[in-house]
């Protein structure tokens, strides 16, 4: 039986996958433009927003990652499905 996410769960799942785009082609563009500050800061401050999302993502869903990159509360949670890129 299919698990019923809350609507919450994709529009912050969303939230992530947007600043993340926007991540990727920041660091493609830093590769070849290191020198770029205000590209840097835009980076960073993407980096910042990004982390926060996905504390509050993983406070209200658990865990987005393994290998010790998400923290985990009582019992392991990485075993609960779905995971985030399968919805």
């Amino acid at each position: 039986m299919e698990q019923q996410l809350p609507e919450q769960y994709y529009t912050k799942l969303q939230e992530l996958q947007a600043v993340d785009f926007v991540l990727v082609e920041l660091t493609l563009y830093l590769d070849t433009h290191p020198t770029d500050v205000q590209a840097l800061k835009q980076y960073n401050q993407c980096a910042h927003t990004r982390m926060k999302l996905a504390h509050e993502f993983e406070s209200a869903f658990g865990p987005l990652q393994s290998y010790g990159r998400s923290y985990s509360r009582h019992p392991w949670q990485w075993v609960e499905t779905p995971w985030p890129w399968q919805v």
